[in-house]
């Protein structure tokens, strides 16, 4: 893999394969965004900037684990730098590798609410699972909205989604990197509305907008039994404006 570069429309970034974000022509592969530009395995990619998640120290985000490496996990977290959770941050428990493998805490493709412990000045990104409100993710769906958005999902002191996640009867967890995951009785509800407050964040009124539209979709929603969820699935989200763990 190469090192990330800046590229604006039209660049030349290299001859092979082109990926998101870039388009071929007489074999050569140029950029079609301003975006950061990679080469994996001969395809060229170019993360656009627009809308991307910066790492924030203290920051709850949802991530993918992208690789196993010794003694630590690479997570995709939905920002051009790359994230990594060491073993000593994912466990209090003493792991013998020699013995164990790291797939059977945290293996390709999971999904987890962590938190952001660091990010260094080259935007070396680190995570820790020490906070309580951290955990992996299972089952469930994802959408992704623009990071700038989250507070205005969220709500002030979480009304918004709490909302949501009250009137759908779901799991909703809201990572300031702009993923949520939803997981409950009326998933399809409530990620069309999560998608809708992300269009209309900017009007006035949203809270009685969405309330009155929540009830209209649940009018016509199949009926099932109310379930009520483990303790140790307590939805996850941050205050408006604050975004970082509380101690």
């Amino acid at each position: 893999m190469s090192e990330r570069k800046l590229a604006i429309p039209g660049d030349f970034l290299g001859e092979g394969r082109a990926g998101h974000g870039a388009y071929e022509e007489d074999s050569k592969v140029f950029s079609c965004c301003i975006g950061l530009a990679e080469e994996k395995n001969g395809m060229h990619f170019v993360i656009p900037l627009s809308g991307i998640y910066n790492p924030k120290r203290g920051d709850g985000v949802i991530g993918k684990i992208e690789d196993v490496a010794f003694s630590r996990w690479i997570v995709d977290v939905n920002s051009p730098y790359e994230a990594v959770l060491p073993l000593a941050e994912a466990t209090e428990e003493f792991i013998d590798l020699t013995k164990n493998d790291m797939t059977k805490y945290f293996n390709f493709g999971d999904l987890i609410f962590v938190e952001i412990s660091s990010v260094s000045q080259t935007k070396n990104v680190q995570l820790s699972m020490r906070n309580r409100k951290c955990r992996k993710l299972r089952g469930g769906r994802l959408i992704k909205v623009t990071p700038a958005k989250v507070p205005r999902i969220i709500g002030k002191a979480g009304s918004m989604v709490e909302m949501v996640k009250q009137m759908t009867n779901t799991q909703i967890v809201v990572g300031q990197n702009g993923i949520v995951w939803v997981k409950g009785d009326h998933e399809d509800i409530a990620m069309d509305v999560i998608s809708m407050i992300e269009r209309k964040s900017h009007v006035h009124g949203l809270t009685d907008h969405v309330r009155a539209y929540l009830e209209d979709k649940m009018k016509d929603a199949p009926k099932v039994e109310r379930r009520k969820y483990q303790e140790d699935e307590e939805e996850e989200h941050f205050d408006e404006g604050g975004g970082e763990f509380q101690p």
